[in-house]
Parts: structure tokens; sequence; C-alpha cells
């Protein structure tokens, strides 16, 4: 069974309870890393200039506990698209089976329609407003 490392861990640990038993859950059934749990302002404009996040400031991954995580199928291949849309699918299942309501940056609006989408952020998840 796949387990997460220590810099993945320590990663998680930053997040918000429920992201941190939803990942502890899907890591059990899909093998994955976490590339980024809290970010710190500094890290989240830097996010922004670089093109990787549209929030300037604030956001989802600079609260504490993060209610964001970005996370990744493993071994990472940022160019095979479709193992990101499949991993997303089995994180999305799990989180319903858990009672928790996520949305992920490869589908913003939550429609299922992946194909009207204007940013792909693909490893991202975060915790859904009710």
């Amino acid at each position: 069974m796949p387990q997460f490392g220590k810099e993945s861990l320590k990663k998680l640990s930053t997040c918000h309870p429920d992201l941190q038993k939803l990942f502890n859950e899907v890591i059990k059934h899909y093998d994955c890393t976490i590339l980024e749990g809290h970010r710190s302002d500094e890290d989240q404009l830097k996010a922004f200039n670089t093109g990787k996040s549209k929030i300037k400031s604030g956001g989802k991954h600079t609260h504490s506990p993060s209610l964001a995580v970005d996370v990744a199928p493993w071994p990472v291949d940022w160019n095979d698209k479709n193992r990101f849309y499949h991993f997303a699918g089995r994180v999305q299942g799990i989180a319903q089976m858990l009672g928790i309501n996520i949305r992920w940056g490869g589908d913003w609006n939550d429609n299922n329609n992946l194909k009207d989408q204007t940013f792909f952020d693909l490893p991202h998840f975060e915790l859904a407003d009710e």
C-alpha cells in the first residue's frame, strides 16, 4: 500500500483536519504526493506572479490551517493530464464517501463540464464553501 513520505506528511500537517482525513484515505488507494499545503503571503504572491494562482493575496492556501492543498499522482508527470483527471475523480469519490465537500482546480464551478474552464490548476483541491 502506498504511503506518504516525510515531506508530504509535513505539508499535509499544515492543512485543515478534513483535508488531512481525506488525503490520508486517498493514499491508501492511489499513490500521490503533497506538493503544497499552507502558503505564506509571500509564497502566495509568488504563485500569483508566476501564473500558478489567480489570487494575489489571501486565498485558501494562506489560512492556518490551510483550506487548500496541492496534490499530484505519483510519480508526477505534468504532461499526463489524463492521469490528473483520473486522480481527481478518485479524490472526489473518496471525499463524497467521507462527507467532505471539496472543489477541484480542474472544475472550478463544479458543474462536471471540464471544457468551460479558463484556468486549470489540476493538483489543487480546496474545502468548498457550504
